[in-house]
């Protein structure tokens, strides 16, 4: 990102929003504020590979809530506070939407026609309703009985043409690229430059909610776009003063596809997480960077952590994530409390602020708890018997 992109002080992120007539329920036109839910382009769009003869395809994703997190800022201690960043409430329930309307935006600029994608599943379903939203097709490549079942729905409903492949994601990464070499399609995976470009837009977000960047910031590490992505946001804005500091970035891998962490490619990535089950992240190069270049550190966590930890966040601080999402929240917990964490949190500075990124709802994903729900059986319409029932 260069440094031009970043002069116009007048249209920084927050400046003041602008006005517009629209219709109200009586028919009367009516004042409405366009500061929240107006698309990252419209509130970034000095900082993003956008010019004026770009058409903006946006369905009002961003702005997403930095939740501060009592149970769990106790559970480190020392006047520390931490924020969960809930990429869940972007329109197709995950963070992939920041880098979609980029990416889409710019293919149609181009004169793109179809758009393609990989999919573990979150990518599908974004791709498939900014393709929709643009009018244009888009076919999707998923490894067979790998996806979890809400997002498949998603990019079916938002009418992609779905493709089921006997492979992994690495497996449909491979044929997506070689199409996308012919020039029929544009690839809207994390290899596009304009997904990332993106998905910088939650750093910046941050910054501009909290006064500065976090001291340490966790999230799941699937294909490696995201941590990538927020590196160079944090970057970005430090190196033209919107921000004092930069955090260290911890990623968390699934035990079980776990990369980076190895340091070798996983040729049979098995994990319950399935946005993070992935054995050759596109952008591990650049997440290793991301990583050296903070300071930080990649982790595991275990299928079964990740699960406890998808509980624990919402019972204790009312957020439901989909299972890759816990990953940052388990990863969070050993960081607190296991001898075997990478990077340990037992000795920060106390009144550290420690940021949390969680990339997508619970509904995408919910087979997992389905499966721990105990069977709902009838009992008798009265008071006496519900109260029974009920047992507090």
């Amino acid at each position: 990102m260069s440094a031009d992109s970043f002069k116009a002080e007048n249209r920084r992120a927050g400046a003041s929003p602008t006005l517009h007539a629209a219709g109200n329920r009586s028919g009367r036109p009516a004042k409405v504020c366009q500061k929240q839910g107006r698309g990252v382009i419209a509130r970034y769009r000095d900082f993003l590979p956008i010019n004026d003869k770009t058409p903006v395809i946006s369905l009002g994703e961003g702005d997403t809530p930095l939740i501060h997190c009592p149970e769990l800022s106790k559970r480190v201690g020392r006047g520390c506070d931490v924020f969960v960043k809930n990429e869940g409430v972007n329109p197709t329930g995950s963070f992939k939407d920041r880098g979609m309307t980029v990416a889409v935006s710019t293919a149609m600029e181009r004169g793109a026609r179809v758009l393609i994608c990989a999919s573990t599943g979150n990518t599908s379903a974004s791709a498939a309703a900014y393709a929709a939203r643009a009018g244009i097709s888009c076919a999707v490549v998923l490894p067979a009985e790998k996806i979890a079942t809400g997002k498949l729905l998603q990019a079916f409903a938002y009418g992609a043409k779905i493709v089921a492949i006997d492979g992994n994601f690495d497996d449909a990464l491979g044929i997506v690229r070689e199409l996308g070499e012919r020039g029929d399609f544009v690839i809207v995976n994390s290899i596009n430059p304009d997904r990332i470009a993106g998905q910088q837009t939650a750093a910046f977000e941050i910054v501009d909610e909290i006064g500065d960047a976090a001291n340490y910031h966790l999230l799941p590490v699937g294909n490696a776009g995201n941590i990538t992505a927020y590196w160079a946001g944090y970057r970005g804005y430090h190196s033209q003063g919107r921000s004092r500091t930069l955090p260290v970035m911890v990623g968390f891998q699934a035990a079980g596809a776990a990369p980076i962490f190895h340091n070798r490619i996983i040729e049979q990535p098995e994990t319950i997480a399935s946005a993070i089950r992935i054995g050759n992240p596109a952008s591990w190069k650049q997440a290793r960077a991301a990583i050296e270049e903070s300071r930080g550190a990649i982790d595991v966590v275990t299928d079964g952590e990740i699960l406890d930890a998808q509980m624990w966040l919402a019972r204790h601080e009312g957020i439901f994530v989909e299972p890759a999402s816990a990953a940052a929240i388990g990863g969070f917990f050993k960081c607190c409390d296991s001898n075997e964490a990478v990077y340990s949190f037992r000795k920060i500075p106390e009144g550290s602020r420690i940021v949390c990124t969680v990339t997508g709802h619970g509904l995408k994903d919910p087979d997992v708890i389905m499966q721990r729900m105990t069977e709902l059986k009838p009992i008798p319409a009265t008071v006496s018997d519900v109260q029974r029932a009920i047992d507090l």
